[in-house]
């Protein structure tokens, strides 16, 4: 019975802790929208959003509730079931990775009872991240294939030999990062960030692997079809690309699902290379304040970071041009993966050297 008892409390403590994450991945997916458009207005000097509340800070709302009430159309000659799957896979994988992203450090309630912020500590976190991010390309692929419209195919299959060329060198330029780590978790990953710190350099990651995060950034923009990257959306040739046939909240989730792929690899940029919720000084904070109020800073404190790398990919998708195709892929396989192989050869041989001395 006891037993029984606990792992209710478990469980509710995890359906508690999924919820929050996934209302608060859709809010942040909402107010991203506005955000970029208001970083877009501001970057080519225009007012940008300012009819919808103070700012134009309720026009997500309103798109919301423009997608929501607008008429659902299937067209005739597409494959109905999986028509209709292929938005919602999108959206299931995108909110899956942040599953095993630690969004703040363990705090005790008064009962004695310990409450982790990550939803499944595992230990092999990033295998789990790929799994799930190699699948996101399927949602793209069944809704274009099914849409039975050419614009749509051809869209997809940009979207799926895209997603193929820069997963490798997204990949190798991890097995430098694991190389230092020693983990999969990205709650040890965290850890040994602790800090700002330690032993005579820098705690975080980009600071030991620059090339790697130089790398691994390039590939989500690519991953995620961010401009300059945006070829499976490329509205000049494709229309609207994968989701032309789409209107209705169908729309809506291929285009929540942008957003919140983006909010969630940036977590995971910021988990890996930047301390996730670490801070300098961390240690005289927490001896100063309660522990539940110390959690609270690390998640603002992530959270911070995360904004911050979500401005900066509205700032590189408002400044670039979009690459050809011929350009994209001779990146993805002449540059980035001979780039991301000789920084692992590199990062193996100092590891070799510091061993040895």
């Amino acid at each position: 019975m006891l037993l029984l008892q606990v792992d209710t409390a478990l469980i509710i403590e995890k359906l508690i802790l999924i919820t929050v994450i996934l209302m608060g991945s859709l809010g942040i997916a909402m107010y991203a929208t506005w955000a970029e458009r208001k970083v877009s207005a501001i970057m080519q000097d225009r007012v940008g959003p300012n009819r919808a509340g103070p700012f134009g800070i309720l026009l997500p709302l309103a798109d919301g509730l423009k997608l929501f009430f607008k008429e659902e159309i299937i067209p005739d000659r597409s494959t109905r079931l999986i028509f209709i799957l292929g938005p919602c896979l999108a959206m299931l994988t995108a909110t899956m990775t942040s599953a095993v992203v630690p969004w703040g450090p363990d705090f005790t309630l008064a009962s004695g009872h310990i409450v982790s912020l990550q939803v499944a500590d595992i230990n092999i976190g990033i295998l789990f991240v790929f799994g799930v991010v190699s699948l996101g390309v399927y949602g793209v692929m069944l809704g274009g294939w099914a849409s039975n419209n050419k614009f749509s195919l051809l869209s997809s299959i940009r979207a799926a030999s895209q997603a193929i060329s820069y997963e490798l060198a997204m990949g190798i330029s991890l097995i430098a990062l694991l190389m230092m780590t020693g983990s999969l978790s990205l709650r040890e990953i965290v850890a040994q960030q602790h800090g700002f710190w330690s032993d005579g350099y820098f705690s975080w990651n980009f600071f030991k692997q620059p090339v790697g995060f130089v790398i691994f950034f390039t590939c989500a923009c690519a991953e995620l079809s961010r401009a300059p990257f945006d070829l499976p959306e490329c509205d000049s040739e494709l229309n609207m690309g994968y989701h032309q046939e789409y209107s209705s909240m169908k729309l809506g989730f291929y285009l929540f699902a942008e957003y919140i792929n983006m909010f969630v690899s940036s977590a995971i940029m910021i988990t890996l290379f930047f301390g996730g919720y670490n801070f300098p000084f961390m240690d005289k904070v927490a001896a100063g304040v309660n522990p539940i109020l110390f959690t609270a800073i690390c998640v603002i404190v992530l959270l911070t970071k995360v904004v911050c790398m979500i401005l900066f990919f509205m700032f590189i998708r408002w400044t670039l041009p979009r690459f050809r195709y011929d350009q994209l892929m001779k990146l993805g396989w002449r540059s980035l993966i001979p780039l991301a192989l000789i920084n692992m050869l590199i990062t193996g041989a100092v590891i070799l050297w510091c061993v040895k001395k």
